[in-house]
């Protein structure tokens, strides 16, 4: 397979393999990524599998075209890659062995010798000259194993990711990417969230143009998908809008409260609800479901003072993946202690940002109108937010909203007749409650403001603390009138026509403007409430929150100049020029600081 005009692929597909890492049911098999890189001195890119020495071998000498290799680049010692680097060296003894001190530690483990005499040894930044191409090298801790190293080729823009952006089955399989990668990440990389964040950020460095990983297909389209789902995937943030049930049932009877909550939350507007028997269920997609929605709930029997096996190995595999960042709600049964409920609340009680629902449902031995009541208490607090955004459910006229106002951050959204837009603001106050005046001040320089003079409409959108980043990035680095923001983004609008964020907020309130107070550099406007949604009872993000939480650390280490406040872009130098604007998030001088 040719990758490029200088990078051919020379792995192997494995249709044996039953069960990956001995675990991990794997029916479209799998593949073992190996590359060449052909230029004045050549690069080999990893090895494969034990099992595929000689298919290998015969891939790689057919890439050859006669000539020798140069190098070996290893970039992780896991045997499914790392197998055949003796082999490799016998054929070819000339070859120089490249990788990482820990690479090379662990060589001796698996091997009996560390290569010392032909070997070289690359950390972060370190390069490697093929002639035209140049290879540098990106350490990547615990993505994940310690010793793993990428490598971005700078000619072709091509990034050898190493076990990063794989998946399951083998090359020549039909299947979804996201599907199977998304339990690949999670099963095998799911625990070390933190590292793959600091290997993306390094990433973003880079122009990449191709992703090579040592499993699955190379990716050379539409990168941004694949590293949007990393950062989703890496970040504990749910992926898609909907509700996991688990739940692990002896003779019939927790299914049965199962089944009815299911039907109960598709009946409230849930877009999505996913239904595992964990007795039965590949464990493996099971957690991959949970990490995927927001919410989760867990319903099992009181098994011997504990919980039923299934239900506590399943439990044992989010925690140790650091599950976070959700909504859990619990149902227990049992005939005459139960216990189940407590036992796995505390399983998580060393997981971060854990909600519980308010309502706990307790099954005595079978479902009777006490329980089935229950059942539908938590069917509505779940389903909350999916009927305060369906016109015919929502409660239009909920001014417990406007409780939500504080010194936050919102998206503010309007229309300019052809176009929606909107803005990031913090300046939005109730100024009185008989009748009901909101305050929104913006900078005149922001197209909103101009669209909003014209049209005299609003929605507030009450940003809450699950809000990524990119939310800021989306609606406060960018001007509307060039930029649509709303792109890819569920399509929403209240009465007024107006679009309000699917995701994010905890409430919004539309607003028509009833008096405009001109502020110089802004423009305060004064408005009536026309319509208030409670949307979840997640806490509004406030400012403070956003420094500390959401807005990413600046890379000043070792660097003299100055950062923006706003987003951490960092201005190298001396002076800041008073003309500065940041190319992140347009921000100017008054916006940047020194470092120190």
């Amino acid at each position: 397979m040719k990758i490029t005009d200088d990078i051919k692929y020379i792995g192997v597909n494995d249709h044996k393999v039953d069960l990956f890492e001995g675990q991990y049911v794997v029916p479209n098999g799998m593949s073992y990524n190996s590359y060449v890189i052909m230029d004045e001195k050549i690069a080999v890119m990893d090895t494969v599998d034990k099992n595929f020495t000689h298919e290998w071998l015969d891939n790689l000498a057919e890439a050859l075209d006669g000539r020798k290799p140069d190098y070996l680049v290893v970039q992780h010692m896991e045997p499914d890659h790392s197998a055949n680097i003796a082999n490799f060296l016998s054929i070819y003894p000339d070859a120089v062995v490249v990788s990482s001190q820990k690479a090379f530690a662990m060589m001796k483990n698996f091997f009996g010798t560390d290569y010392e005499a032909r070997r070289i040894v690359v950390g972060e930044g370190s390069t490697l000259s093929l002639g035209k191409h140049t290879l540098t090298f990106v350490t990547a801790p615990m993505v994940h194993w310690p010793e793993v190293i990428v490598t971005y080729d700078s000619l072709d823009k091509v990034l050898f990711s190493a076990d990063g952006f794989g998946k399951f089955g083998a090359l020549d399989a039909e299947e979804d990417w996201a599907c199977e990668a998304r339990r690949y990440y999670i099963g095998i990389v799911g625990k070390y969230g933190p590292q793959v964040q600091a290997l993306l950020k390094k990433a973003a460095t880079l122009d990449i143009q191709t992703i090579c990983p040592l499993h699955g297909p190379v990716l050379t389209e539409n990168l941004g998908y694949y590293l949007n789902l990393y950062d989703i995937w890496s970040s504990y943030r749910a992926e898609s809008d909907g509700i996991m049930i688990a739940y692990t049932s002896v003779y019939g009877n927790t299914k049965s409260a199962v089944d009815l909550l299911a039907e109960s939350l598709k009946k409230k507007g849930c877009p999505k609800v996913v239904v595992s028997d964990l007795a039965r269920c590949d464990m493996a997609e099971a957690v991959e479901d949970a990490f995927r929605y927001g919410k989760l709930v867990l319903a099992t029997t009181t098994y011997n003072a504990d919980i039923f096996p299934f239900m506590r190995t399943f439990i044992h595999h989010l925690t140790e993946r650091n599950f976070q960042n959700r909504t859990i709600a619990l149902i227990e049964n049992g005939s005459w202690a139960p216990l189940a409920a407590k036992v796995m609340r505390s399983m998580f009680e060393g997981s971060k940002n854990i909600t519980f629902t308010d309502t706990t449902v307790k099954i005595l031995s079978a479902l009777n109108d006490e329980s089935k009541a229950q059942i539908e208490s938590l069917a509505n607090e779940l389903c909350q937010e999916y009927l305060a955004r369906r016109d015919d459910t929502a409660d239009k006229n909920d001014m417990s909203a406007l409780f939500n106002i504080g010194y936050g951050l919102y998206v503010v959204t309007s229309r300019d007749g052809n176009r929606d837009n909107g803005l990031i603001v913090n300046t939005v106050s109730q100024v009185t409650s008989t009748p009901n005046r909101i305050a929104v001040t913006i900078n005149k320089k922001n197209y909103s403001h101009h669209v909003i003079k014209q049209t005299g409409v609003m929605n507030v959108n009450c940003l809450d603390e699950s809000a990524p980043f990119s939310v800021f990035e989306t609606f406060g680095f960018k001007s509307g009138r060039t930029a649509d923001k709303f792109e890819n983004i569920d399509e929403l609008r209240s009465e007024n026509g107006l679009r309000f964020l699917p995701a994010y907020i905890n409430s919004f309130m539309s607003l028509k403007v009833e008096s405009y107070v001109d502020l110089d550099t802004h423009g305060m406007f004064i408005c009536s409430v026309t319509e208030a949604r409670v949307i979840s009872s997640r806490s509004t993000m406030t400012y403070t929150y956003y420094q500390n939480n959401v807005k990413p650390k600046p890379q000043t280490e070792g660097k003299k100049g100055y950062v923006c406040k706003v987003c951490g872009w960092v201005y190298e130098g001396d002076t800041l020029p008073e003309d500065i604007v940041c190319p992140l998030c347009k921000h100017g001088y008054a916006d940047f600081e020194e470092i120190k």
